[in-house]
């Protein structure tokens, strides 16, 4: 769904296939290595607990209102990952009202 939409307007396939490995390729701006730092030390918060170097790599990058945003958006998304999840909603039929 989201490889779909990001081709529609225009994202690459070197930096969707790339995406996965993020850290090792250079096909990624300081702004987008610091939302992809934040958004995986956001997602383990039970592991990192969101240190403070991510949080000032962040913040060299990005406005209070757009940190406000990219955590509303990854905290969302993990929502609905936590929901698909623990309900197993990828397998067919799991669903059975």
């Amino acid at each position: 769904m989201h490889t779909k939409d990001a081709r529609a307007i225009g994202e690459t396939e070197q930096r969707i296939y790339g995406l996965a490995a993020w850290r090792e390729t250079p096909y990624f701006t300081p702004r987008e290595r610091a939302a992809l730092a934040f958004t995986e030390t956001v997602t383990r918060l039970s592991d990192t607990h969101v240190p403070d170097q991510a949080y000032q790599d962040m913040a060299a990058e990005f406005g209070p209102r757009e940190i406000a945003a990219l955590v509303s958006l990854v905290v969302t998304i993990n929502a609905w990952n936590a929901i698909s999840v623990s309900t197993r909603a990828w397998i067919p039929g799991s669903y059975n009202p």
